[in-house]
């Protein structure tokens, strides 16, 4: 027990003192987050909508990928995107393997089902309600699709936060993609693996507590986005 309170008080002497390799870990993994999040959100708005507008043969069975692709298992994602950008894969010219760019690649591939899948639920349910006014109107199925997506943009904040949520988390992907390199690729998830493995609980409890805390705060900065727009929306 004393060893515990030890590192945990260490851990926060690491954070409050903003220690460099610290605070150089947390910019990295947001800065690869985000961007992954931002790209995952353009291709899931842009699938979902579709998907939830346009009728063509084999819709069910696409639907059905992709709600089961929200399940897929970050090694098996890490490995696609591995063997895609590997010296011998299709892309391996673009010398990309083990880079915070590879580990974006990884992460937008893990979250664009999720986000796509949820938009799509909230697009069909949106198309429910608006149908037959906007065909009405003679909307034309893309019109229809950004209507929904612009009318829906504060339900599918869920999916963004969902989508976040699981890229800030991800440990099995980036591991591979990115090869967890010190000052190069190594993430809060990576180094809070590799520390532990080392004994260092100190630093992994401080990576661990920055961790949580990021997510709580993202989390909570769209939450209150989203209640702000809701409120002046039905001001």
């Amino acid at each position: 027990m004393t060893d515990f309170i030890n590192a945990f008080k260490t851990a926060l002497g690491l954070i409050v003192t903003l220690n460099p390799g610290l605070v150089e870990i947390l910019f990295l993994s947001l800065k690869v987050s985000l961007s992954a999040v931002a790209i995952a959100s353009v291709l899931g708005f842009a699938i979902g909508g579709t998907l939830a507008v346009y009728r063509f043969p084999g819709r069910g069975a696409v639907v059905a990928v992709l709600g089961a692709l929200m399940g897929l298992p970050p090694v098996v994602a890490g490995l696609l995107v591995y063997l895609l950008l590997s010296n011998a894969g299709p892309l391996g010219v673009l010398q990309l393997l083990y880079t915070p760019t590879a580990m974006i690649i990884a992460q937008v591939v893990l979250v664009t089902p999720i986000i796509a899948a949820l938009s799509c639920q909230a697009c069909e349910d949106l198309l429910e309600e608006y149908d037959e006014q906007l065909r009405s109107l003679g909307a034309s199925p893309r019109a229809i699709v950004l209507t929904l997506l612009w009318d829906g943009r504060y339900r599918l904040t869920s999916a963004v936060l969902a989508g976040f949520g699981r890229a800030i988390a991800e440990v099995g992907a980036v591991m591979i993609v990115g090869g967890n390199i010190d000052h190069v690729t190594r993430t809060m998830t990576t180094a809070i693996a590799l520390e532990t493995s080392k004994g260092n609980i100190a630093l992994a409890l401080a990576l661990g507590i920055v961790l949580l805390a990021t997510a709580v705060a993202v989390n909570a900065a769209l939450m209150s986005v989203r209640r702000l727009a809701l409120r002046l929306a039905y001001a």
